[in-house]
């Protein structure tokens, strides 16, 4: 089983903004004691997708301490309805959820072996299943979203050091839980592929 290394939350800016080369703009307030970092209307970041698409930003959850192993975010606090889209980090171990370009929750996440990996690109929620079970690894996958027509899912899941999936995105249970509450069918979830590391010499 692959031995996954700790990632590290810290202000989601970092993670979402500095890998993408577009229109990258201050946020109205910086490292506050607020929950939430609000961008001026004038001036939204936009997020770089895969196809070459790319996606408002509104806000961001302002977490300022380290995110381990099984640990999430969720607010929605003063959040409007709207559409919803969910981003994967392979490389960072990370989801973020977005809903009307704020983001409105973020975990960490466990994910596929080489022998299984998990698929990257650009997906749409195939299924909801709330109490879906997998007769192929006789397993609970409590409020699955499936995104393959061969199986891979987002999924609740026991996130812990060292785990890794058959190929789904294993979420902590109660996040996965809002987070079947909060998509619908047809909601889009982008996978970023995990970074190659260089060996040591």
């Amino acid at each position: 089983m692959r031995q996954a290394p700790a990632r590290f939350r810290y202000l989601l800016l970092a993670m979402l903004l500095a890998a993408t080369p577009v229109a990258i703009a201050a946020p109205t307030q910086e490292a506050s004691s607020e929950a939430r970092i609000w961008y001026s209307a004038n001036d939204y970041p936009r997020l770089a997708l895969p196809d070459g698409r790319s996606e408002v930003v509104r806000s961001i959850l302002n977490i300022t301490k380290p995110m381990h192993f099984g640990a999430f975010v969720w607010d929605e606090d003063r959040i409007p309805a709207g559409p919803v889209w969910v981003r994967i980090d392979l490389t960072r171990q990370l989801v973020s959820v977005f809903r009307g370009g704020h983001e409105i929750g973020s975990a960490v996440i466990l994910y596929g072996t080489k022998n299984k990996a998990t698929p990257t690109g650009n997906f749409t929620i195939l299924e909801k299943n709330p109490h879906y079970y997998s007769r192929t690894y006789d397993a609970p996958m409590p409020y699955m979203l499936r995104l393959t027509s061969d199986g891979v899912a987002i999924h609740g899941s026991n996130v812990r050091e060292g785990r890794a999936t058959h190929g789904c995105i294993g979420v902590p249970l109660d996040f996965a839980r809002l987070l079947f509450g909060a998509a619908k069918k047809g909601d889009p979830v982008v996978i970023f592929p995990a970074e190659a590391r260089a060996k040591k010499t």
